[in-house]
């Protein structure tokens, strides 16, 4: 990739998670913590071969010879995505099956393979079988001439059969012309636990798993036929689909039918076990794929199930030590927040401070008798939310309660449908996101009547409202009665409900409206500013960094000298440190134990300092494709707590990586004499002193004198 101006998108997607793997490979991580690196690998990779791979293979088909960005063709860009991954994913079997689980072992939790089952342990997995699996289990039968749908990601038991001599079956006879080969397929449940645990052995903890086992005792499902050899295997489908947008009223009906495209659209991908050349010849032949669309794995295919392992009686000393969240010491852990949020602005940074002001904060609005309205977005929240809840709740006390819910949140469709109709049942007025566009701003507003008139309480976030996230997801939030803030975010919701005009906001800014432009002014603005004496700085932390007109401003600020600092967790198509284009721009990325996911850009603005929170990363799809919102954090204090965040993302030198300009990903490691920074761990231990601290402050109670 060296010498190109961009680098390509989906291999750098391939190297962040290369990143991940990279955390499951540390022997000075807990083995659980590993497992959990693994298992995100693997769930990761399924996603990106159903969207990105399959939408790369439709533009082989439409276009061949049409270049992206970093100069490749569709074809020599799949190549290059099958070599890589092939790579990973023998790292990553590898990590797992010769030293994750040999490790565990020791340890006295272990994964028994069917070779090493012991007499007792036949007895009992036979047992299992035939009592509990049997009778979920459907063979579905095929040759030459039929092949069933096996459904998106469902892990499956092929068999190859050989009838028995006079052995009829219901099927008419296979003539002398026909193959010879038949072999049939099992779906393996997904609604029976897939770790079976095995009777004691000398007080270790032994398991099984459902897949070995229906591969092990499948030959009952066939009788008159010999099993000659099986294969366990999983497909990734094509998953790229977008819902009819002029779908109107009928638009759940639209989606309901993409989510069922997805089990039998074409196949991308297939992960095996290599113990079948014949079934997988067929196989592959059947579903029209290649020798790069397939990926041996020599033991479990899922590492995903595997976390089940996470609930074992000694499972904590195999994991991280407790972090636990601390409640913000500026608000008031009992009594409403009117009275705080009126003087002055509250951040709340999860997961290290707890997720609970913002539940709070919706249920006080629910119950509170003058609270008239509340407006909220709401892309991904979860199953049984008590942001839903309170939702709801507001809805029957009579408040005027307006949700926006992105139903086109991917892989999560299902799940806000079924919420969204809820919120409706309650009461709640109920907008499906914006024609064409995804709502992915993070906003709620609460309309309040007060003493001295109407007075409004935003809520503004770079992350979800899920409290499930919140407790693995770095995001940061303000709670704000900014009067300039609320009447922008009023303007926003009149906007996005499809009824009003665009109208100037002031101090929000809005994707595909205004939020591009402003960065690029933003950029522009270091540039014009920038001096050999006094440098400008643009500093920014987010998720993924792909547009073209911002790389290409950040091009011209570098090369007007304007020091560039980006923490980028996952996707950058930016070429940091080529002398003439980008020498003063560096790169780095952060993979810990949390999730990275909050987005702070800081602009040096010639010393008058600038600080945006955004829901959005730097990608054509959030800048030009989504509903976004990026606010200023205008509080002094608030500002002064954020920058040194900030700041502390670039001194990471334990889980970080620097990007070099010819694609590699360098881990950072401590210089001789050099401290040991953690930034996840500075901000725990920060965030944990201020907690000790008030809570080793007197409290101050008054005794008041009734008159009984």
């Amino acid at each position: 990739m060296e010498g190109a101006k961009y680098f390509n998108r989906e291999l750098s997607w391939i190297e962040f998670n290369a990143r991940v793997l990279h955390e499951a490979t540390r022997k000075d991580l807990p083995l659980l913590e590993r497992l959990k690196f693994l298992a995100i690998t693997a769930s990761n990779f399924d996603e990106f071969f159903q969207v990105r791979v399959a939408s790369i293979k439709r533009q082989f088909k439409e276009n061949p010879y049409k270049t992206d960005a970093s100069g490749l063709t569709p074809a020599v860009l799949l190549k290059k995505i099958s070599d890589r991954c092939h790579q990973i994913t023998k790292l990553l079997y590898g990590t797992l099956t010769g030293d994750v689980l040999p490790s565990l072992a020791v340890q006295g939790i272990s994964y028994v393979p069917p070779k090493d089952y012991t007499s007792a342990q036949k007895s009992f997995t036979e047992s299992i079988f035939k009592h509990e699996i049997f009778p979920v289990l459907t063979p579905l039968r095929t040759d030459g001439s039929s092949f069933p749908n096996i459904g998106n990601l469902r892990l499956t038991a092929a068999f190859l059969l050989e009838p028995m001599k006079g052995v009829h079956s219901l099927k008419t006879a296979i003539t002398a012309d026909e193959t010879n080969d038949i072999f049939a397929l099992v779906q393996i449940p997904a609604n029976i636990p897939r770790i079976v645990w095995l009777p004691g052995n000398n007080g270790t903890k032994q398991f099984a798993v459902l897949d070995d086992i229906v591969a092990l005792y499948g030959t009952e499902l066939f009788p008159g036929y010999r099993v000659s050899e099986t294969m366990l295997f999983k497909i990734a489908r094509d998953a790229d689909f977008a819902v009819d947008e002029d779908s109107g009223p009928n638009f759940i009906q639209a989606m309901e039918e993409v989510l069922q495209k997805r089990q039998s659209s074409f196949a991308v991908r297939m992960m095996y076990t290599s113990t079948s050349r014949k079934l997988l010849e067929i196989i592959k032949s059947k579903l029209a794929l290649t020798d790069d669309d397939v990926y041996e794995v020599n033991g479990l295919i899922d590492p995903t199930t595997l976390l089940d392992l996470l609930n074992v009686e000694n499972a904590p000393k195999f994991l991280y030590p407790e972090w636990k969240n601390f409640y913000p010491d500026d608000l008031p852990e009992e009594g409403t927040y009117w009275n705080t949020l009126r003087q002055h602005d509250v951040l709340l940074d999860v997961p290290y401070q707890s997720y609970d002001p913002v539940v709070k904060f919706l249920r006080d609005a629910a119950k509170d008798e003058q609270v008239l309205a509340i407006k909220m977005t709401l892309y991904r929240t979860g199953s049984s939310s008590p942001v839903v809840q309170a939702l709801k709740e507001a809805a029957q006390n009579g408040k005027q309660v307006t949700v926006f819910v992105e139903l086109k949140a991917r892989f999560d469709e299902k799940r806000n449908i079924s919420w969204a109709e809820e919120l409706e049942k309650a009461g709640v007025i109920v907008i499906y996101g914006v024609v064409n566009l995804k709502v992915h701003a993070k906003i709620c507003l609460v309309v309040r009547r007060e003493s001295d008139g109407m007075r409004r309480y935003a809520h503004l976030s770079t992350g979800n409202y899920n409290p499930k996230t919140a407790k693995l997801y770095q995001d940061l939030s303000i709670f704000t009665s900014n009067n300039e803030i609320a009447t922008d975010a009023t303007l926003f919701f009149n906007v996005i409900s499809g009824y009003s005009a665009l109208q100037t906001m002031h101090h929000l800014y809005m994707a595909p409206v205004s939020l591009k432009s402003k960065l690029l002014e933003l950029i522009d603005r270091e540039v014009k500013q920038s001096t050999a004496e006094n440098p400008g700085h643009i500093v920014a932390k987010m998720n993924s960094l792909c547009h073209k007109e911002i790389i290409d401003a950040l091009y011209k600020a570098s090369q007007a000298g304007v020091k560039i600092e980006l923490n980028i967790r996952g996707i950058c198509t930016l070429v940091p440190g080529v002398p003439g284009l980008s020498e003063n721009i560096s790169v780095v990325s952060v993979v810990d134990r949390y999730l990275e996911h909050s987005r702070i850009f800081y602009f040096q603005n010639g010393g008058a300092e600038e600080i945006f929170l955004s829901s959005a990363d730097w990608m054509e799809r959030n800048l030009d494709r989504r509903i976004e919102l990026m606010f200023p954090v205008t509080d002094a204090e608030v500002f002064k707590t954020v920058r040194e965040t900030l700041v502390l993302y670039f001194q990471d030198n334990t889980h970080s990586h620097t990007l070099q300009k010819n694609g590699n990903w360098k881990p950072n490691v401590p210089e001789k004499n050099e401290q040991a920074v953690r930034v996840q761990e500075v901000l725990y231990k920060k965030y944990k002193k201020r907690d000790d601290t008030k809570k080793s402050e007197p409290k101050v109670e008054f005794e008041v004198r009734r008159n009984d």
